[in-house]
């Protein structure tokens, strides 16, 4: 596929601004990268600021595909796979959309798309050059990870972009069945006992597997729980 990569200093939403191009006939392999991003949001609505020109801020126009799920996956292997080659970090997929590192996050993911819509954008911010962990706020100390925390081999934004969307094309030519096959086999979500924040409670289990639409099931009271959206967390042994 080929990749046409627009810049900007500063801007809301990568994600919005890509929506934006394709409702105006930018074609699927249009990319808009942001030094800076105002309104990014995380899943469930979250709004978050990365420090200017510390992270990788992009979105890529992609053919929407009949398992949303699988455009996420595509996407976060090819960012493993980046991260692998550029800075030497093994990171570990986390069901739905994150990528971590030492059990924190170092990336995010979110799919959009207007409804009905052939494409979609998926957005990626990744945390590269942050300040040292004890300049950070106390409440994302533990949570929030940056490669400039574990390796002096930082690529810029510029250059993980780059290695990523090459990457990506070979992803993008994998059947969604060999996508979500490595998607499990590098998920560390598999296995862990996880918290899940659904809409009418809490659910506690382990997670044992992904479904073929990308859906996690947790094993919980002597049953399987098919979750389709939730906020999940890592239960940490103590």
């Amino acid at each position: 596929m080929r990749f046409d990569v627009h810049y900007v200093e500063r801007t809301g939403s990568t994600n919005q601004d890509l929506l934006g191009l394709a409702r105006h006939g930018a074609p699927v392999g249009t990319v808009v990268q942001a030094g800076f991003q105002t309104a990014g949001r995380g899943r469930l609505g979250r709004t978050w600021e990365a420090p200017p020109g510390g992270s990788l801020l992009a979105s890529i126009l992609l053919e929407a595909e009949p398992v949303p799920f699988v455009s996420v996956a595509r996407a976060s292997l090819a960012t493993r796979d980046a991260l692998g080659a550029l800075a030497g970090v093994e990171a570990a997929l986390k069901w739905p959309n994150d990528l971590l590192m030492d059990d924190r996050k170092l990336a995010g993911l979110l799919a959009e798309s207007d409804v009905g819509s052939p494409v979609v954008a998926v957005g990626i911010g990744c945390n590269l050059s942050w300040p040292p962990p004890a300049a950070l706020p106390e409440d994302l100390r533990e949570i929030v990870a940056a490669l400039s925390h574990a390796t002096d081999r930082v690529p810029s934004p510029g250059e993980l972009l780059a290695d990523l969307l090459e990457r990506l094309d070979g992803w993008l030519a994998r059947t969604p069945g060999e996508v979500l096959a490595a998607y499990r086999a590098g998920c560390a979500t598999l296995g862990a006992t996880v918290r899940v924040g659904l809409s009418d409670r809490i659910l506690e289990g382990v997670a044992t597997g992904i479904t073929p639409s990308g859906e996690l099931e947790v094993a919980a009271a002597g049953t399987t729980v098919v979750v389709r959206a939730g906020d999940v967390v890592h239960v940490r042994a103590r």
